[in-house]
C-alpha cells in the first residue's frame, strides 16, 4: 500500500511533460493512479483524522457524479470519472493545490519549530514561569494554564495538541487547588482553542490566509493581534471571576516579597527590557550600515555569544525539573530563578519574530533560520551545560544531544503527518467547489433562507461553520469554511450595503470554524481535555462553549466594526481607544455571561452589561438611530444622489489632493441643495 500511495502521489511529478501536452484527456493510466490516489488518501485521512474527514470529502466527491440527480438548489451538470478524478488528483485545483503547498512550503518548517522548541524543554520553562508567575493570584494556577496555553498556541497547529501539551500539567494542577474537573479542563480548552486565532502561526492559518486574500504575512498579523489578544484577556478574567465563585485563593510562594520589592523588581524588569530592546534594534541597524552583507556573521557572533552568555547565567539556578502531575502544592517556586534558569530558550524565538517583523523575510525563510539556530541549540546546550555546572561525562552529553535532535525531527514528522494529510484531503473539497460551482449554490442558498437579512445571513454562516468545523483539525477547517462560506459573506454583505474587507470575512469564518473544537457532542479539544480532568466530555464542551462565547462574538463585531481588526486606525490615540474599549466592552461581555461582576449578577443587571457591550462594540449603532449614517460615495454618484435627495437637503462634498509641498490634503464643502425643481 504504502508503494503504491508513492507512486500515486509522485505520478504527477514523473509524467508532469505528458500530463501538460493533454490537458483534459486522461488515459487508463492516469485514471487508474487518481482513483487510487484519492482512495489512499482517504484511508489515511480516516487512520490520521478519524471518520469526520473521510466522510466529508466522500459526501463532496459523490457530488461530482451526482449533481444531475440532485435537488433542484444544488444540482448542476455531473462530471464523467474522468473528468472528475483527473480535476482532483492532476491539475492544480484539487489535492496538488495552494492549500497542500502552502503545507510542505510554509507549515512544515514551523511545525517543526514547535516540535524541535518543545523537545528542547521550553514548553516545560513556559509552564513553570507561567506558574511562578501568577500562581500566587486568585485563582493562580488557571491563570497561569491560560498564559502557558497562549505561549504553546503561539506555536502550536492544533488545539487539541495544546490541550493534550499544555493539560497534562495545567488541568491536574487546578483540579489540586480547588477548581472543579470539568471546569480545569474547559479552561485548558477554551485557552487551546485561543491559541489557534493567537499570530503568528494561528495553527498554520495564517499563512493560507496570505495565498487566499493576497496580503503579506505582517498584514494578516497585524489583523489578527487584537481579536487574540482581547480574547486572552477576557478569558483570564473569566478564570478570575471562577475563583471569585468558589474562593479559591493563590498558593504562596516560598519566599514572599515585599510590594516595594515586587515594585521595583516589575521596573527593573520592564525597562531593562526596553533599553535591551533598543540597543538589539538600532545597535543591529548600524551593523547593516556599516558593514553590509558581511553584518550577518556578526550578527552570528552575537547570537553566539548571547546564547552562552545566557547559558552560563541559567546554570546559576536549579535546572528546572518535570513535575508530578499528581503531587501536592505547597509552595511557589520563586519567579525571579524560575525565569532566569531558561532565557535561552527564547532566543530562537526572537529569531523568528526579528526576521518576519524587522528583516522583513519570508515566513518560510524566517522558520529556517529560526529552526537551524534551535538545531543547533539542541545539540550543544547539554554538553555546555554540564560543562558550566562541572556534572556528567562530557560525552554522554554530546550523545544525549543528537538524541534530542533526532527525537525532535521525529517529532516534528509526526506532527507533520496529520496537517499533511488534512490540507490534503481539503483539496477535495476545494475542488468540487472549483469543478462544481457549488460556492454559488452556498450564496443563494444563504441569502434564500435569511431573506437577505444581514444579521440572520451571517448567523447562518456562523453555524455552517461550525458544522462544517466538526472533527476537523485548524488546517484543513479553515480551507474547507473559506472556500465555501467566505465568498458567500463578501457577496450578501456587499448586497445589503455592507463592504467588508475581505481579511475579515476570512477571520469570521476561522473563528467559527474553531469553534467546532469546543462545541459539544463532537468537539475534540473537550474528549481531550476531559481524558485528562477525568470527567464526563460533554459536561466539559458545554462549560467551554460557555467559556468561549467571548470569542464567538468577536467575529460579529469586526465585521461591523473593523477598526477592531486596526483597519482605519489613523493616530495613536485612535489607537489607544480601540484597543481599550474593546477590552473593556469584552470584560463587560465575559461578566455578564458567567453572571458574575463584583458580586453574583442579578437578571438585569446582566441586561445592563450587554447593553454596555454592545454600545462599546457599536458606538455608531445608537448615533445611526438619533440621526441618518454618514456614507462616504464616489463622485461618479453624485447625479444619482442629487435626484435622490430631499428638497431643502445638504450635500458634502470632500476634495482631496496634494498641495504645493506634496503633502495630502483634504476640504470639505457642505453644498444646499434647494427645492426640487419640477419635473419637464
Amino acid at each position: 500500500m504504502a508503494l503504491v500511495g508513492v507512486f500515486c502521489a509522485s505520478y504527477l511529478f514523473v509524467f508532469y511533460s505528458e500530463l501538460s501536452t493533454r490537458p483534459g484527456q486522461p488515459t487508463t493510466l492516469d485514471l487508474v493512479a487518481s482513483v487510487a490516489g484519492i482512495i489512499l488518501l482517504l484511508e489515511a485521512a480516516r487512520r490520521a483524522l478519524g471518520l469526520p474527514m473521510v466522510i466529508l470529502a466522500a459526501i463532496f466527491i459523490g457530488y461530482i457524479f451526482l449533481g444531475p440527480h440532485m435537488p433542484d438548489l444544488i444540482a448542476h451538470k455531473g462530471a464523467s470519472l474522468g473528468k472528475g478524478m483527473s480535476h482532483l488528483w492532476l491539475s492544480t485545483e484539487g489535492v496538488f493545490g495552494v492549500a497542500l503547498g502552502v503545507s510542505s512550503g510554509f507549515i512544515f518548517l514551523f511545525v517543526l519549530f514547535g516540535a524541535l522548541l518543545e523537545t528542547a524543554g521550553a514548553g516545560n520553562y513556559f509552564i513553570k514561569s507561567a506558574i511562578s508567575l501568577l500562581g500566587h493570584l486568585r485563582g493562580g494556577p488557571a491563570k497561569a494554564a491560560v498564559v502557558a496555553s497562549a505561549c504553546t498556541g503561539l506555536i502550536s497547529g492544533s488545539s487539541i495538541a495544546n490541550v493534550v501539551t499544555t493539560g497534562t500539567f495545567t488541568i491536574p494542577l487546578m483540579k489540586r487547588v480547588g477548581y472543579r474537573p470539568d471546569k480545569a479542563a474547559a479552561v485548558e480548552v477554551a485557552a487551546s482553542v485561543d491559541g489557534q486565532i493567537m499570530p503568528p502561526v494561528m495553527g498554520a492559518a495564517a499563512f493560507l490566509m496570505v495565498e487566499y486574500v493576497g496580503i503579506p504575512y505582517t498584514q494578516v498579523l497585524k489583523h489578527a493581534i487584537l481579536p487574540a489578544l482581547i480574547s486572552y484577556i477576557a478569558l483570564f478574567y473569566i478564570v478570575h471571576l471562577e475563583a471569585m465563585k468558589a474562593d479559591i485563593r493563590g498558593i504562596p510562594h516560598v519566599h514572599e516579597a515585599s510590594l516595594s520589592q515586587r515594585m521595583i523588581s516589575f521596573l527593573m524588569t520592564v525597562s531593562g527590557m526596553v533599553i535591551l530592546a533598543g540597543i538589539v534594534y538600532y545597535g543591529f541597524g548600524w551593523l547593516k550600515d556599516v558593514f553590509g552583507d558581511a553584518s550577518i556573521y556578526i550578527v552570528g557572533v552575537v547570537m553566539m555569544a548571547a546564547y552562552i552568555g545566557l547559558l552560563k547565567f541559567g546554570t546559576r539556578y536549579p535546572e528546572l525539573l518535570m513535575d508530578d502531575p499528581d503531587a501536592p502544592i505547597e509552595h511557589l517556586p520563586d519567579a525571579g530563578p524560575t525565569l532566569k534558569s531558561g532565557l535561552h530558550f527564547l532566543l530562537p524565538v526572537v529569531v523568528l519574530i526579528w526576521n518576519l517583523m524587522v528583516e522583513e523575510l519570508s515566513p518560510a525563510l524566517s522558520a529556517f533560520w529560526a529552526t537551524v539556530f534551535l538545531m543547533f541549540i539542541l545539540v550543544t546546550q547539554r554538553p555546555i551545560i554540564a560543562h558550566f555546572r562541572k556534572q556528567g561525562d562530557p560525552g554522554m552529553a554530546i550523545r544525549q544531544g543528537f538524541q534530542d535532535l533526532l527525537d525532535g525531527l521525529v517529532t516534528g514528522a509526526r506532527n507533520m503527518i496529520g496537517i499533511g494529510i488534512a490540507t490534503a484531503a481539503a483539496g477535495i473539497i476545494v475542488g468540487t467547489v472549483t469543478l462544481t460551482g457549488i460556492g454559488l449554490v452556498m450564496s443563494e442558498l444563504v441569502e434564500l433562507i435569511s431573506g437577505g437579512n444581514l444579521m440572520i445571513m451571517l448567523c447562518l454562516v456562523a453555524v455552517i461553520c461550525l458544522i462544517l468545523g466538526m472533527g476537523l483539525p485548524t488546517t484543513a477547517n479553515y480551507i474547507v469554511v473559506s472556500t465555501l462560506m467566505a465568498p458567500v459573506v463578501v457577496e450578501l454583505g456587499a448586497q445589503s450595503g455592507l463592504l467588508v474587507p475581505l481579511i475579515a470575512v476570512h477571520l469570521f469564518v476561522f473563528y467559527f470554524g474553531l469553534m467546532a473544537d469546543v462545541t459539544p457532542p463532537v468537539g475534540l479539544a473537550s474528549y481531550a481535555a476531559a481524558g485528562v480532568a477525568r470527567c464526563d466530555p460533554i459536561k466539559v464542551g458545554v462549560t467551554a462553549f460557555g467559556y468561549s462565547i467571548r470569542t464567538a462574538i468577536l467575529p460579529f463585531m469586526f465585521i461591523f466594526n473593523t477598526q477592531l481588526l486596526l483597519i482605519g486606525i489613523d493616530s495613536a490615540w485612535h489607537l489607544f481607544m480601540t484597543v481599550s474599549t474593546a477590552i473593556l466592552a469584552n470584560l463587560l461581555f465575559a461578566a455578564a455571561t458567567q453572571g458574575w461582576f463584583i458580586a453574583r449578577n442579578r437578571w438585569w443587571e446582566a441586561l445592563v452589561l450587554l447593553a454596555v457591550t454592545f454600545t462599546l462594540f457599536r458606538p455608531g449603532f445608537w448615533m445611526d438611530i438619533v440621526h441618518p449614517p454618514y456614507d462616504k460615495l464616489p463622485p461618479t454618484r453624485i447625479m444619482e444622489v442629487v435626484e435622490q435627495a430631499p428638497a431643502n437637503d445638504a450635500l458634502r462634498i470632500w476634495i482631496e489632493g496634494e498641495d504645493i509641498n506634496g503633502k495630502k490634503i483634504s476640504k470639505g464643502v457642505l453644498l444646499p441643495l434647494g427645492a426640487q425643481a419640477p419635473a419637464l
